[in-house]
This record gives structure tokens, sequence and C-alpha cells, in this order.
């Protein structure tokens, strides 16, 4: 298969981690007899700095003639710590869901098992965890008007919704829950917010047309608390933009590192992939950062495209670094951890050649940018 794949490393750590989805998905490109094409562009504090923008035209339009998106991460302390910013980073990737259309963002959440005892939850709370948010990704409060009074001394941010943005994804999600366990369950706070209702009104009228699946309804302080508590009560999520931004982050500590979930967003032409944590700038250019959760993206991107046993020698090679502790700090318990770079080479060598890396692993030199 020929692919145009779009780069956007961002900012922080966001091109060291994609420097290593890259590096995997060429290791498919070879493996399994494809041709990606990989282009870069600029986008968040780098574009700002470079162009004045946090999305210039060229990359937006390179997104648009190309197959599919590889993102990094976006945020740059130089604008955060600057209340008086007038343009910020996160700006770049707002405007670009828009324009590309992406209103459906899916992150699927389940635990390895190596790693269970990263999370600061419980064992038997989180074993066997396995379910995916859909967060829609284009309207609310986000993209609704804003203003500031001429004094600066209060301000508003209005949240809209319409019944084509809620179904569009709402359809996405039971059609997801249809093929796994049949349960959905909608987060919204329809107890004081008009769109809320309108998303509960919706999802209710939409259900019908799936008989089977069980739909559960929670307000979203509530699911907030039942995500850390029972988080296997879950299989699919469905909800609006700002409770899914939070309700994500808040559930990758389940997983014990925001730094191994990855994230698809959807749009009706165009494709992005993602990991979902942030840009990290303490972390950037120290070589330490987590590469899985893009990796993981990479390997979406190839599910995307039907390329299913292309994502899975991903997914298990993903596995075996965890299983022999080729990973950064953040997941490892061993006095020897490895390098951003050296989990990204160990991927790849186990794609193209799992029995000779296996017979060399003890060879590897963690903590350094090579493969011996």
């Amino acid at each position: 298969m020929k692919l145009k794949i779009a780069v956007l490393a961002g900012d922080g750590v966001g091109p060291e981690v994609c420097e290593q989805g890259v590096k995997v998905l060429k290791a498919i490109e070879k493996k399994y007899n494809h041709e990606f094409t990989f282009t870069h562009g600029l986008v968040g504090g780098s574009a700002l700095s470079a162009k004045g923008v946090p999305l210039p035209d060229e990359t937006l339009e390179l997104c648009l003639n190309s197959d599919a998106i590889l993102f990094g991460a976006i945020g740059d302390p130089k604008y955060e710590n600057s209340p008086d910013a007038k343009i910020r980073p996160e700006e770049g990737l707002l405007k670009l869901r828009k324009e590309l259309g992406l209103y459906a963002n899916i992150r699927p959440l389940k635990v390895f098992e190596p790693l269970i005892h990263k999370s600061p939850i419980k064992e038997k709370v989180i074993k066997n965890t396995d379910f995916i948010i859909f967060r829609e990704l284009t309207g609310g409060i986000y993209y609704g008007e804003k203003s500031t009074s001429a004094d600066g001394k209060s301000a508003s941010d209005t949240c809209n919704y319409t019944e084509h943005e809620i179904d569009r994804v709402a359809h996405m999600a039971f059609k997801s829950a249809k093929s796994r366990r049949k349960k959905l369950t909608l987060i919204d706070k329809a107890n004081v917010l008009e769109t809320s209702r309108l998303w509960r009104k919706r999802v209710k009228e939409l259900a019908k047309q799936y008989p089977e699946v069980v739909v559960d309804y929670l307000y979203v302080d509530n699911a907030a608390m039942k995500i850390i508590v029972n988080p296997r009560k879950f299989d699919v999520i469905l909800t609006e933009n700002l409770f899914g931004d939070i309700l994500s982050d808040e559930a990758s500590v389940i997983s014990g590192s925001i730094g191994l979930l990855a994230s698809t967003s959807i749009g009706e032409k165009s494709v992005l992939f993602e990991p979902i944590h942030g840009s990290f700038p303490r972390m950037k250019g120290k070589n330490l950062a987590n590469p899985l959760a893009t990796i993981l993206s990479a390997a979406m991107l190839l599910e995307h495209f039907k390329l299913y046993e292309e994502a899975d020698a991903i997914k298990n090679a993903v596995e075996k670094s965890i299983e022999h502790h080729i990973t950064t700090p953040d997941i490892n318990s061993t006095k020897k951890f490895a390098h951003t770079s050296t989990v990204g080479e160990f991927i790849s060598e186990y794609i193209i050649d799992k029995k000779n890396i296996l017979y060399h692993v003890e060879n590897i030199s963690l903590g350094q940018s090579t493969i011996i």
C-alpha cells in the first residue's frame, strides 16, 4: 500500500517521540513491502517562532493532501507562562481539527499486565480494564464564542452543540459498542446544562437503532469517580469535548503512565493520530520521553487503513519491549532504563527480525541509541 503521511512533530518532546513513530512505520514498510512517504510540517510553538502563526497555510495544505497525519505534541512555556500572549501554540491544533473536520477523537485504554504495578490504583481494581472513549472534538465550549470585558474583570465562553455534531460521533460510538461488549455510557451534565440535555435526548433517540447495545447515563462528576473506583464497568464511553478532554487524562493514571495512551481523530476526509500526552517541555532533548503512545498511535494508523497484521506486529513489539524492560523511566522499575531512541529501535528491529533481536536482547545497550 502507498500512503502519504504528514508528520507534525510540534513542540517539546513531540519531535523525539514522532521520530520513533516514523522509525517503526519504516520498519513496517520494509517488512511488509509498503510505500510510505513522510513529509514534515510546522505546528504549534515551533510554527509561531518560525512563521508567526501556530498553523501555517503550508502545513494545513500538507495535511489536506496527505492520507494521514502523525502528530506529536503542542505547548511551549514561553507562551504558557505569559497570560498576555495573544496567540498560543494550542490554537494551531484547535484550528487544525476545525479545518480538517476532525470531529471524533477515539482514545482506547487497556491495561498492560506487566505494568499493573505502576498504576497508583490497586491491581484488583484495574486488572482487565479495557474501554474506549469517544470524544466529540470540534464543538462545545472550546469552539464557542469567547469574550472578555473591557476592564478585564469578567470573561465568558459559550458552549454550543447541534444535533448533527452529536449524532455523527454517537453513531461511531454505538457501532464500536456493537462490535465489543455491547455497552455504551453517555457522560454528561444533563442536570444543569442545556447542551447536555440535548446530548441525552439525541443518544436516547439513536439508541433505538442499536437495540443490542445497553446504554447507561452518568453525570460527569459521578463518572470521574467511577472511572477510578471501577474502571472495568466501562466498555465504550461517549462524551462531549471538554468532558472527554478531562476524563481521558484522568483515565491515563489507570495504565500507570500517560505515555502509553494513543488516539485517533477522525473526520469525513482526514484522519490524525497522536499520543494524548502533552509536550512535556522539561523533558525536551533528554531522550527520556516515552514513545510508546506515539508508536501505538502508528498502529492505530495502520488499523485505519485495514492493515491489521501490520498493526498487530507493532502492538506485539510494544508488549515485548515492556516484557523485557526496554522502556523509559516513567514505566521502568528496574535500575536500567532505555532511552526514547532505544525503545524505538528495539521495536523496529523486533518487527523486522524478532528472533534475532530477542537472541541479542541481553546485548542491547540500554540508555544508548544503538542496538548491538
